[in-house]
Parts: structure tokens; sequence; C-alpha cells
């Protein structure tokens, strides 16, 4: 790749949640080719493994484990892991997150009769399934920042970096538990960098924008590799008129994790979306 944009991460160890995704998957090769020693968490171990493995490949240093950002127990015996193989946390991405369909209604609006007919309206939302999405989303942003944030109290240089979204400033038809959280993240990101701004933890987030991922696929495309006419919607309301690259994230990344090019910037949500945001519709 070779983008990285003056940001020196050597000596840091940096660690990424849901890193065996798409997108935290490319922001952990990223920091391991800045310089920093990688742990790459997920829940899915083999895919977790597969990133690590590629990122050592390239001659850089990482290491998979298996973790569950919903359990305490699990992030602290992670953390005595990271700690004896590769030492203290400098800089924390809470990548792990993600919707479930329990949580999504079928309609973009409610009408008449929605609750007589055989539809999932908003009345229909499984309990369970809402409390999963924002548990996951919020709760595994806030437990792993409990855990590993305790590595960064008086040492200089240490970074939280949140993933939010397009969500959050707007919220996205079908999907409140998914839009509530991401917004709940936002929140979340400014509480945190007021409550650690004495200590020099830098806190951010980035927002990104329509990208095509593993979760968001089926939404976007048909079987035949067409456009949905959610697709056909969101490029409408993108001024770019694309989906981002996944590269395209990387900047924001490494710029907002920069101390010396970002040392004054905490509590900001960083949109990358192609303009998404500051589109009216008109």
């Amino acid at each position: 790749m070779g983008l990285s944009f003056g940001t020196d991460l050597k000596g840091k160890v940096a660690v990424v949640t849901g890193a065996g995704g798409v997108l935290c998957g490319m922001f952990s090769k990223t920091l391991a080719e800045a310089g920093a020693k990688v742990a790459v968490l997920d829940l899915n171990e083999e895919a977790a493994s597969a990133v690590a493995a590629e990122i050592t490949a390239a001659g850089h240093i990482a290491k998979a484990y298996k973790t569950n950002v919903l359990e305490r127990t699990s992030l602290e015996e992670v953390h005595a892991k990271v700690l004896a193989e590769l030492g203290p946390c400098d800089i924390l991405v809470n990548g792990a997150g993600g919707n479930n369909a329990k949580a999504n209604t079928d309609k973009e609006y409610f009408e008449l009769g929605d609750i007589e007919a055989d539809t999932k309206s908003f009345f229909d939302l499984e309990q369970s399934g809402v409390e999963f999405v924002f548990n996951l989303n919020f709760l595994g942003t806030l437990l792993p920042c409990q855990i590993f944030a305790k590595d960064m109290i008086g040492r200089e240089g240490c970074n939280i970096l949140n993933i939010s979204s397009m969500n959050a400033f707007t919220p996205l038809t079908k999907i409140p538990a998914y839009s509530g959280a991401k917004a709940a993240i936002s929140n979340f990101t400014q509480w945190l960098a007021v409550h650690f701004s004495k200590v020099g933890i830098r806190v951010n987030a980035m927002a990104p924008g329509f990208f095509v991922t593993k979760q968001n696929e089926k939404l976007l495309f048909n079987e035949d590799g067409t456009p949905t006419a959610r697709t056909a919607k969101i490029l409408a309301a993108t001024p770019m008129g694309r989906f981002g690259d996944a590269e395209e994230l990387n900047g924001a990344l490494l710029f907002l994790l920069n101390n010396d090019a970002a040392g004054f910037i905490t509590g900001v949500v960083l949109p990358v979306d192609g303009g998404f945001s500051a589109y009216s519709g008109v």
C-alpha cells in the first residue's frame, strides 16, 4: 500500500477490535505498515488469524486473539496476553460492531394496515435483536475502552479511535437500533475525550459513509450483481456519486492517530462519506 501519510507508529502497540472484517482488517494492516505492533482481535478466530498472517508475511508484527467484546472476562484475558506478548496498548481502534436483521423493519415508512399485514413493522421489532445490536456497537466499544485504556494512563501519545457512522448524523430507514447505537458512539466519543483530556489520551472517531462490505453487500446488490433500489438512493444522496474504496479511510485513520499532525484534536467525529452528510437532497 505504501500510504503512511507521514505517520510513524514504531514502538506503538495498536489493538484493533473487529479486525477480522474487511475495514478493520485493512486498518490492522495499515497500522502495521506504519510501524505498530498490532493485536488483531475478533470473535472469529480464523478471520483474525488470516489478517495477522498477512501482516507477518509482509514483514510486520501482529498477533491474533479470539475476543468477545461483550464479555469483560474475555477482554481481560486477551488484555493480559497482549501485555505479555506485545506490550501495553498505545492505540485502541474500536471497530467491532454491526447490525442484525431482527432489529430491522421491512419497510421504510409505516402505513395503515401494516400491523395486520405480513410485514415486520416497528411494532414487531424483537427486543432481543435491538438489545444485541445496541450492545454490540455501544457496549462493544465501552468495555474495550475500560480494559485497554488503563494502559494509556500516564503515558504520552496514546489514542482511542472509535468507528461511528453516517447513521449517527441522520438515521437511515429500516435500521433504528443500529442508527441509535452509532449515535451513541459519537456521543460517547465526545464524552470520553473530555473525561480523558487531563491525562493526555486523545479520543476521536471516524464516520464512514457507504463502503461495500460483507455485512451490507446483500442490501446493496442483487444476487446477479445489479444494484438494489437502496443502492440507487444512496448514490443519489452522495454528491461524489459512488461508494467509497476501503483504502480511502486510511488517511483519516492515520491523521487522527498522528500526534504531530492532530495533537490538538480530540472529541471529533470525522465523516469520510463523499459528501453524504453535507447534502440536503436539493
